[in-house]
C-alpha cells in the first residue's frame, strides 16, 4: 500500500469510519500477529494480545505521528501490550502467602503455647463451620488443604483474580468473626 493510500485510510479511520478500520486492521494484522506469536508463543494468547493491540491502535489513532511509520507505530504499541501481557501474567503466579511457613517456624510455640493453640483450632473451626458455604470451601481449600491461587480457581472453575479477592474477603469475614467472638468468650 502506497503512503498517500495509507494516510488516506488512517484520515478515514480517525473519523471512525468502521470500513477504514476494518481495512487498516487486515493490512497490519499479519505482522502485528506474527510480531506477538513470536515473543508469546501460544496462539490464544496472541490472538489474544492482537485483538488488544488494534483496540488500542483504533483508540490512538489520534497520537500517531505520519512523521513515522505506520507499522512501527503499531508494533510499538504491540510491544507495549505484550509487556503488560507478562507483567499481568507474573502477577496472577504470584502467590501472597509464599513464604508463610517461614513465619510460622520462626514463631515456634512451647507444649503450653500449644495447648491454647488447640483450643483456638477448635474454636476456628468451629467458626469456619458457621460461614457461608463458599467461604468455607475457599478457606478449606486454601488453608487446610494448602492449595495455591491457580488450583483453586481451576478447581472452583473461575479466574484466578475471582480467587483472590474471594481468598481475601473469606480471610476478612473470618477475622472479623473471630475477633467478635474472642469478646464474647472473655
Amino acid at each position: 500500500m502506497k503512503d498517500e493510500q495509507l494516510f488516506s485510510l488512517i484520515q478515514l479511520a480517525k473519523e471512525k469510519d468502521q470500513k477504514a478500520q476494518t481495512k487498516l486492521i487486515n493490512v497490519f494484522w499479519v505482522d502485528v500477529f506474527s510480531f506477538v506469536m513470536k515473543k508469546v508463543h501460544d496462539e490464544n494468547d496472541t490472538d489474544e494480545i492482537t485483538v488488544n493491540v488494534f483496540s488500542k491502535v483504533l483508540s490512538k489513532l489520534d497520537l500517531y505521528d505520519p512523521h513515522f511509520q505506520f507499522k512501527t507505530w503499531i508494533l510499538t504499541i504491540a510491544q507495549n501490550t505484550i509487556i503488560d501481557f507478562w507483567r499481568r501474567k507474573s502477577r496472577e503466579n504470584q502467590d501472597p502467602t509464599e513464604n508463610l511457613d517461614e513465619v510460622k517456624n520462626h514463631y515456634a510455640k512451647s507444649p503450653e503455647e500449644l495447648m491454647i493453640s488447640d483450643e483456638e483450632q477448635k474454636k476456628i473451626i468451629k467458626t469456619i463451620e458457621s460461614l457461608d458455604g463458599n467461604y468455607q470451601d475457599i478457606i478449606k481449600l486454601r488453608f487446610f488443604e494448602e492449595k495455591s491461587i491457580k488450583e483453586i480457581a481451576e478447581e472452583l472453575g473461575i479466574s484466578v483474580a475471582n480467587t483472590k479477592v474471594r481468598v481475601m474477603r473469606a480471610k476478612k469475614v473470618l477475622a472479623e468473626l473471630l475477633k467478635n467472638n474472642e469478646f464474647e468468650d472473655n
